[in-house]
């Protein structure tokens, strides 16, 4: 007998070789028979799937797989403005009447055969030839079947990507229904038909000596087996159908579940955190903050990233809206932006912050200038006119910022000034900065290094920051002379200056020992009769000349093989390093004044560059470069508003160039340099601008919503090598407020994988464009946020 695994039609071809009629008629009717019993979907031998989709062009045929999506089916073979769209609605009934109506089609058959020969005036050939005919036809309406059930699951997944909404429509022209579909398959195999009567014929012919009784005895066989398979049939047929409506769903639930997996890839939750709205991965780790030995280095302020990023969206605070602009919001924001009042309460007599309606409102005061930070800033410069803000000064560090009012007021004197506090030991402070559009990051001096080289801020500024500086070897005051620039300034406004009660007293004379020991100059005390404070200003050394002198190695110097530009992840050291003292090497000689040091490679570049030109010759070709891309298409071609952006991140900032090319703006420009890219981040100091090592497998050391613009060029790319991209776009719209700007230029893959990211998350695309294998791409952050919730159990406390 026949394998199940040949088609029925290849089977039924076999007949010709029976030689008597009986045989026929036996062979037909136990396939028949045969077929009954089979599994309602057998399986077919197809070499190529494909072309029975082709040849089956059915474009009426709906599966549903559950789903509340409106579906689209189109056949290869119709052009694109002749679609035919149908409502999702209902598609489950019409699934199941398919099957039942394909049933009832074979149950009408088997009733027509059964009529047809009891029809009087029949001979047993014609009887013999009906059977065979209504084999082929089962045959044909089985094989239809499968081949409408392919199709449909062809075309469920086509309306799965399609995802497409659909409206009503009838049948149009070039489309088929189930019965046209079945007609032509049907026609494909008409010669077999005829080749099987002709057989019948022959057979006939050479059994003609068969006695009348033979005949009539065979016809009564054929009567008995046709009743018997029609028994069988009426029995099986609700099965059959349940069964083929079973599959039907299992098949679709499958391909359901395929489907839903491709399209939720990008599936987005809100992060259900502790912090809430001002949630930070790496700082707001409760379950390893909890589990560490000590906290007397304020390790619990350090960074303690989760294993995984996480993969959900912070959410917005309850009424927020549009950051007011710069430079308005140097003196206002709003509240319901940032709503924390405690600070407004603890230094509201200091004029840190107030809360004034729907207002903060900064007076520009701070815990040593409550008149105003610009008398403060003069008063300094009267003190040491060498300090020259916005020339010889150009870029500082401001330690312990509070709400970074120093910062914001060194603008007018062309001073970019990096601020950093710890997250918490006054509420929001940093978060204030930042909304104020004032450059400024979470960070702590504890026990690893900041992330900045060494030897790149002209100024350090500490006002009333309580750091305990004398302590420990002074291995904090170490970590400010590792980033100071030879022969740049120390600004120290504290109460042991200008206190004399026993414990100011003492700091007082601990610090001056350490500074001494440290080689720094003491180059003035002044006294602010306004505020009723003082400062001393002290001046690092520019040559080696005090450190060999000393009677005592104490605070030692480092390692010779310590370099004082490592510092991700290191370990704080209570050392210092040498001042350079050649002439072709970096810190030996002041940088030019600004702006020149802007536009002029440093002296000391004597390499091989990033882009592999000699580094001076590189350094200037990327600065032309980024010129020809801000003003030809920047400024102009992307849709960005630039006069509404204040605070801008480099993500993969190289030179700085991009950020060089902005200073006639009205903009701040956090320079970043990924832990993996070559250490250029020199160069940018060096420029007069600022920027920090950061490993962006990681989150970044900020609030939520503190970027207008993020710039990422050839980032995304290089990033996918070393972890997973959802985490890192995560992260990306955790930092970059609503309404805010993400420029990508990255290869063609890579640009198409981020554009797909951003439209899961309801941004606009404003501008794309791709040419040689290069892309760009400009997308718009919404004040989206999903519905559904992912708790972060390591942040809850």
């Amino acid at each position: 007998m026949a394998s199940r695994n040949i088609p029925l039609f290849d089977v039924r071809k076999s007949a010709k070789n029976g030689l008597r009629l009986p045989v026929v008629v036996f062979v037909a009717v136990s396939l028949f028979a045969i077929w009954i019993f089979l599994p309602s979907s057998p399986t077919f031998p197809v070499a190529n799937p494909d072309l029975l989709y082709q040849e089956n062009d059915t474009l009426g045929h709906r599966v549903t797989n559950g789903s509340l999506r409106n579906t689209q089916i189109q056949s290869q073979d119709v052009p694109n403005d002749d679609k035919r769209t149908v409502e999702k609605n209902g598609s489950d009934d019409a699934g199941e009447q398919t099957e039942f109506d394909s049933a009832n089609t074979v149950e009408t058959d088997l009733e027509e055969d059964k009529s047809e020969e009891s029809t009087p005036g029949k001979t047993s050939s014609e009887k013999t030839s009906d059977i065979s005919e209504m084999t082929s036809e089962l045959d044909n309406e089985t094989e239809d079947r499968q081949k409408n059930n392919y199709n449909e699951s062809n075309e469920s997944r086509e309306e799965q990507n399609t995802g497409m909404s659909s409206t009503e429509g009838g049948q149009k022209d070039g489309e088929q229904t189930m019965d046209d579909a079945a007609s032509d398959l049907d026609e494909k195999f008409n010669g077999s038909k005829g080749s099987d009567s002709d057989m019948v014929d022959s057979a006939e012919k050479l059994n003609a000596e068969d006695s009348l009784d033979d005949v009539k005895q065979d016809n009564k066989e054929v009567n008995q087996n046709t009743k018997r398979v029609q028994q069988d049939h009426d029995k099986n047929s609700e099965k059959t159908a349940a069964n083929n409506i079973l599959e039907i769903q299992e098949q679709n639930e499958k391909l359901s579940q395929q489907d839903s997996k491709e399209q939720n890839y990008y599936t987005w939750k809100v992060c259900n955190t502790t912090a809430g709205p001002d949630y930070i991965p790496c700082l707001d780790n409760v379950y390893a903050v909890r589990r560490l030995p000590s906290i007397i280095h304020f390790e619990h302020r350090e960074r303690h990233c989760p294993e995984n990023g996480p993969m959900c969206l912070v959410p917005l605070p309850a009424g927020y809206r549009k950051p007011i602009q710069w430079p308005i919001s140097r003196d206002k924001i709003w509240f319901r932006n940032v709503p924390h009042s405690e600070l407004a309460v603890a230094k509201g007599h200091q004029n840190w912050v107030k809360v004034t309606g729907e207002y903060l409102t900064f007076p520009g005061g701070g815990t040593q200038f409550v008149q105003g930070a610009l008398h403060y800033i003069d008063m300094i410069q009267n003190a040491n006119p060498a300090i020259s803000w916005g020339k010889r000064t150009r870029v500082i560090l401001d330690v312990g910022c509070g709400v970074a009012s120093f910062g914001g007021y060194l603008f007018e004197r062309d001073v970019l000034a990096m601020s950093f506090a710890p997250k918490d030991v006054h509420e929001a402070q940093v978060q204030f900065a930042l909304e104020r559009g004032i450059p400024a990051i979470l960070g702590v001096m504890g026990s690893k290094r900041l992330p900045f080289p060494g030897g790149v801020f002209d100024v350090i500024h500490c006002a009333r920051c309580r750091v305990p500086w004398h302590v420990e070897g002074g291995k904090l005051l170490l970590e400010l002379n590792r980033v100071l620039r030879p022969g740049g300034y120390f600004v120290w406004s504290a109460t042991p200056i200008y206190r004399r009660d026993p414990e100011d007293a003492g700091i007082w004379k601990e610090m001056s020992k350490l500074t001494m020991a440290m080689c720094w100059d003491l180059v003035v005390i002044k006294k602010d009769k306004l505020n009723k404070v003082a400062i001393a200003m002290y001046r690092k050394p520019t040559s080696n000349e005090c450190y060999d002198k000393r009677p005592q190695n104490a605070p030692p110097l480092c390692n010779k093989f310590d370099d004082p530009n490592s510092a991700w992840n290191v370990t704080l050291q209570a050392c210092m390093h040498k001042v350079p003292v050649d002439m072709l090497e970096r810190g030996s000689k002041w940088p030019e004044k600004w702006p020149v040091r802007l536009e002029n490679p440093p002296y000391w570049l004597n390499e091989v560059g990033v882009h592999g030109k000699p580094s001076q010759e590189d350094f200037t070709a990327d600065y032309k470069h980024w010129k020809d891309v801000v003003s030809h298409t920047y400024l102009n071609g992307i849709g960005v508003r630039w006069s509404s952006i204040r605070n801008v991140m480099d993500m993969k900032a190289v030179y700085g160039g991009f950020a060089a090319v902005l200073k006639d703006l009205k903009l701040w420009v956090m320079n970043v340099i990924p832990i993996e890219s070559p250490d250029t981040l020199p160069i940018i100091y060096e420029r007069g601008l600022f920027g920090m090592y950061h490993d962006w497998c990681e989150s970044f050391n900020t609030y939520p919503r503190s970027y207008d613009l993020l710039h990422a060029d050839n980032l995304f790319s290089s990033l996918k090598r070393r972890c997973n991209l959802m985490p890192v776009f995560a992260e990306v719209d955790r930092i970059l407020r609503p309404e805010g700007i993400l420029i990508v230029r990255d290869d063609v893959a890579t640009i198409a994988e981020i554009e797909s990211i951003a439209k899961s998350l309801q941004w606009d695309v404003i501008f794309t464009h791709s040419k040689d294998n290069e892309g760009l791409l400009s997308v718009q952050k919404t004040f989206w946020r999903p519905l559904d919730v992912e708790t972060i159990t390591s942040a809850i406390a």
